[in-house]
């Protein structure tokens, strides 16, 4: 692919491009506000879910119990209940519960993410707002969206400040990510962020960025850039597409 071609990428009639202005974190906070009304309009047509206030955990939850609890759905709706009812130590902090964006027609691809947004806290909703926009362009100029890709992030609370969850944290969402994965049963996983490479693919970024990374569920996992990232650093969008192209072979090549 010749630079000229990377100014934008038209797949699907669909343009991502490739020449945004690089955004800071203050610019992208400040944008937030004035199109959150276009950005909750736009998450009108996404696989709906429900908004679950949380509640204070009255008592100190364990691996035990979060092991257990995790354990008992057979199905992804069940798992999406058990993860609004547990009590895990940031829902105190949170707005709402960020269940998983469950693909009402699944095409084999799952998306693994880490802490919810400021954005995705208010309204509940996985990967919302600039950078859910920014998303769902990448993904539908590999022809899909997010009615055939589950997203499940790493906690399904938003961490004060934003911040890295502790590794107490994380350990006690897990057991509900591996269940969430485990009844999916994707052919491949896409990871997004750093916490995500790390947790699932066991590689960092950026040296991991693109690889592919075989699991020992028989899934491989492909490790890229948050989209949030790729908002203040347009030029990683190259590699982000490279690897968004392997993604797309490798669920043409699983279904052959």
């Amino acid at each position: 692919m010749q630079d000229n071609d990377l100014q934008y990428l038209s797949l699907a009639g669909v343009r991502w491009e490739l020449n945004d202005i690089p955004m800071t974190l203050v610019d992208i906070n400040a944008s937030s506000a004035e199109s959150e009304r276009g950005a909750v309009q736009s998450q009108i047509s996404r696989t709906q879910t429900s908004i679950v206030p949380p509640v204070a955990p009255s008592v100190p939850m364990s691996m035990d119990t979060a092991v257990a609890m995790a354990a008992r759905p057979t199905d992804i709706s069940a798992l999406s209940r058990m993860i609004a009812e547990f009590n895990h130590p940031l829902r105190a902090g949170a707005t709402n519960v960020v269940l998983p964006n469950i693909a009402i027609k699944p095409n084999g691809l799952v998306i693994v993410t880490d802490v919810p947004s400021a954005e995705d806290d208010a309204n509940g909703k996985i990967l919302s707002g600039a950078v859910g926009e920014l998303l769902d362009k990448m993904l539908l100029a590999i022809g899909m969206t997010r009615e055939n890709v589950s997203i499940i992030p790493l906690v399904f609370w938003r961490t004060p400040g934003g911040r890295t969850p502790s590794k107490t944290e994380l350990d006690l969402a897990r057991p509900f990510v591996n269940r969430a994965l485990e009844l999916l049963s994707p052919r491949v996983i896409l990871t997004l962020g750093t916490l995500a490479a790390s947790e699932i693919a066991g590689v960092s970024l950026p040296r991991g960025h693109g690889s592919v990374v075989s699991l020992e569920s028989g899934a491989v996992c492909m490790p890229i850039f948050h989209p949030n990232y790729l908002m203040l650093k347009p030029a990683a969008k190259r590699d982000a597409w490279n690897a968004l192209q392997i993604v797309q072979n490798l669920l043409k090549s699983s279904n052959e």
